[in-house]
C-alpha cells in the first residue's frame, strides 16, 4: 500500500519539485499540495493523509503554528521541508519538538538543485515518517528535576542515544536534569545543520551547559555533549580516575550511522564499566541496542524508553529484545529512575 503525503507550500515551484522528487519512489503517492495553512487543513481533512510535508515561513498562519495545532487536534506525522533548516535555525528545531518526526533541508542555490542533490533522501524521511506514532502535543510540563545528583554516588558519566522523535524526547529528559548532574554525552541522528541548533535550544531549557561536543574537550559535571555533524563518531576515553575527555573520530558507519549510538555506548563500556548509565531512547532502527548490551554486561545502569512514549519504537525496542535494558520506562520517569530507582508500577 503507498504512503499518501500532502505537500504544503507556499512556493508553486517548490511544490513541483517536491513532487518530482517523489515521483521515481513507487510506494508513496503525493495526494495533494497545499499552498497554506488554511488550505492544508481542508485537504488534510478530506484526504486523510498518512505524512505531511510543511514549509516552515508561509504567509498567513506560519509553518510553526499550523504544526502546533495539527498536533494538538489532528495529529500526523510531519516533515518540515525549509531553507531555513540549512542553517540550523531554532524555528527547525522548535519543530521537532512540537512533534514533527524529521526535517529536509532545502539545498542552497537554485531551487532546482534539490532533484540534483536528494538522491531519495525525502523519500527515505517519509518512509521513516510514516512509521512513526505521533501523539496529541502535551503542553504539560514535566516533572521538576529531582533536588539530589543524578544517579548513585559511582555514576561518573550518562550516555545517551536518540534518533526519529529524539530532540522532543532529550527536551523532556535533560530538562529534568540538575545544574551539577554527571557528564553526559548524547548522540543524537540528525542532519549536521540542525546539530548546534538543537545544543543551543536545550541549553535554553536545561539546568546543565549543553553545548556541542569538540575533539579533546574534558568532560565535566553539569554539562551536557551533544555529537556534532555527520562526519565523526563520538567517543568518551579515559576513565573516572584519570579523568574523562570527548574523542570524536573519523570512521565508517555503524550501524547505519556516524555518528553511532553503537560507538558511543561501547566506548563508555570500556572506559567506565560499572560507573555509567546509558539510555536508549525513541528512533527507527537497531543502532545503540548492541551497545547498550555491552554497557550492561559490564555492570552499567541501563534504561530503555517505552513503546507508549517512544515516537518510534525500534532502537529502545532492539535494546529491550536483546536483553540489554535493566529498566524499561516512560520518557517523563526516565530522570526519575536514574535518580533513585523509582519504583515504576
Amino acid at each position: 500500500m503507498s504512503i499518501r503525503v500532502l505537500i504544503v507550500d507556499d512556493s508553486p515551484t517548490m511544490r513541483a519539485l517536491l513532487v518530482e522528487a517523489l515521483r521515481p519512489a513507487a510506494d508513496i503517492q503525493v495526494v495533494g499540495t497545499a499552498v497554506d495553512a488554511r488550505e492544508a487543513r481542508s485537504m488534510i481533512k478530506a484526504l486523510n493523509p498518512d505524512v505531511v510535508t510543511l514549509d516552515i515561513e508561509m504567509p498567513g498562519m506560519s509553518g510553526l503554528e499550523f504544526l502546533e495545532k495539527l498536533m494538538t487536534l489532528r495529529p500526523t506525522p510531519v516533515v518540515i521541508v525549509s531553507g531555513l533548516a540549512e542553517s540550523g535555525s531554532a524555528m527547525t528545531v522548535r519543530a521537532l519538538e512540537i512533534g514533527a518526526v524529521e526535517c529536509y533541508a532545502k539545498p542552497s542555490g537554485a531551487a532546482g538543485n534539490i532533484l540534483v542533490s536528494d538522491q531519495g533522501r525525502l523519500a527515505e524521511m517519509i518512509r521513516n515518517a510514516a512509521q512513526a506514532k505521533v501523539q496529541a502535543h502535551d503542553r504539560a510540563r514535566p516533572a521538576p528535576a529531582p533536588r539530589q545528583t543524578l544517579g548513585s554516588a559511582q555514576t561518573r558519566l550518562i550516555a545517551i542515544g536518540a534518533s526519529t522523535g529524539g530532540v522532543e524526547a532529550l527536551h523532556v529528559l535533560l530538562s529534568q536534569f540538575p545544574a551539577d548532574c554527571p557528564p553526559t554525552m548524547v548522540v543524537q541522528h540528525i542532519n549536521g545543520a540542525f546539530a548546534e541548533a538543537v545544543a543551543r535550544r536545550l541549553d535554553s531549557v536545561c539546568a546543565p551547559k549543553v553545548m556541542i561536543a569538540e575533539p579533546d574537550l574534558p568532560v565535566r559535571a553539569g554539562h551536557v555533549y551533544i555529537a556534532p555533524g555527520t562526519e565523526r563518531h563520538l567517543e568518551v576515553r579515559g576513565s573516572s580516575n584519570s579523568g574523562m575527555y570527548v574523542r570524536a573520530r573519523p570512521g565508517p558507519k555503524v550501524s547505519g550511522h556516524r555518528p553511532s549510538v553503537d560507538v558511543l555506548f561501547h566506548s563508555v563500556a570500556e572506559n567506565l564499566g560499572a560507573d555509567a548509565i546509558g539510555i536508549q531512547l525513541t528512533g527507527m532502527g537497531n543502532d545503540g541496542a548492541h551497545g547498550l548490551l555491552a554497557m550492561a554486561e559490564s555492570g552499567a545502569m541501563t534504561i530503555a524508553q517505552d513503546e507508549a512514549t517512544s515516537v518510534v519504537f525500534g532502537m529502545p525496542g532492539a535494546a529491550i529484545a536483546l536483553g540489554a535494558a535493566s529498566v524499561v520506562a516512560p520518557i517523563h520517569r526516565i530522570a526519575q529512575v536514574a535518580f533513585g530507582g523509582v519504583a515504576l508500577c
